[in-house]
């Protein structure tokens, strides 16, 4: 089975500038949390954007076609909606969009709404929703497609804490039965759609930074992020003789990305040994944030 998301050299340009340049990555589970990534590579996946340079295909195919052929669906955070518009007309939009007979497409929103827990407010129009309601619709939407993978853009952002979690339960729910891949920041690790979730992919611009299972990945509180600038291969072989494992990224441009699991040291460790080798550590993360 082709991978659900991949990215092979890949650059996507936002005004002009990349916001992504040289990113390569390929998934292997079926319900994917990609973390830390720039709008962008939704935007890119979800064929909203076209590429400057290299691919990314879902499931095997450009997302242009997986749209077309009706096997893949999206679900932006917060597109523009016509607020005169009731939930189930808008939802009912979707899955005519898709080639769905009326009847058919009637039905299939009613049951998404459903699922999304808004059924009993089909017909209240879109003007007077919250923002976690219209988020709902949205999705509501996209599953209404009847599309088997779907990639949902960062559906929590801005709700407050007690919302989120509420709200974080529903989507799981929703989704559950169908491959998905969901982009966001972070996501706490506790959260219904990490739970959920087979693999996490956290993404720093071009790079990967982590990739794997979410709680073995939030469990590497001990593994951290740096950009280094200077001669990096001999601040690596410094930090391996003091008991640490580093890897760097081969070919990168400086500041060259450097991933560290400390052992027996500590962060000012690194700093102090960046010092002795006359390298500059100009950022350093813990890669457990993403599940902050």
């Amino acid at each position: 089975m082709a991978a659900l998301l991949a990215a092979s050299s890949l650059r996507v340009d936002v005004g002009g500038w990349p916001a992504i340049d040289g990113l390569s990555f390929a998934t292997t589970g079926d319900h994917v949390l990609v973390l830390g990534a720039a709008r962008a590579l939704f935007e890119a996946a979800a064929g909203l954007r076209a590429p400057g340079r290299g691919e990314v295909l879902v499931d095997g195919s450009s997302p242009t076609v997986a749209v077309r052929e009706g096997r893949m669906a999206c679900a932006p955070r917060d597109p523009p909606m016509p607020r005169s518009w009731t939930h189930l007309q808008y939802v009912t939009w979707s899955a005519r969009l898709a080639g769905h007979p009326r009847g058919t497409a009637r039905a299939m929103a009613l049951e998404a709404l459903e699922r999304l827990n808004l059924a009993s407010m089909a017909k209240a129009k879109l003007l007077s929703a919250t923002t976690a309601a219209k988020r709902g619709v949205v999705l509501a939407a996209a599953i209404a497609t009847g599309a088997p993978v779907l990639f949902v853009e960062d559906p929590l952002t801005g709700l407050v804490p007690d919302a989120a979690r509420a709200f974080a339960r529903v989507v799981a729910r929703a989704i559950g039965d169908r491959r998905t891949v969901l982009f966001a920041g972070r996501l706490p690790l506790e959260s219904p759609l990490a739970l959920g979730a087979d693999e996490a992919v956290v993404v720093d611009g071009a790079l990967v930074e982590a990739q794997g299972p979410p709680a073995e990945i939030a469990a590497a509180a001990t593994t951290l992020s740096l950009q280094v600038h200077g001669d990096v291969a001999v601040f690596a072989r410094a930090v391996e003789a003091a008991g640490g494992r580093a890897t760097v990224t081969e070919g990168a441009p400086s500041p060259v990305h450097v991933r560290v699991e400390l052992g027996p040291l500590a962060a000012r460790d690194l700093v102090r040994i960046a010092a002795e080798t006359n390298a500059v550590v100009l950022e350093l993360r813990p890669l457990a944030r993403a599940f902050a």
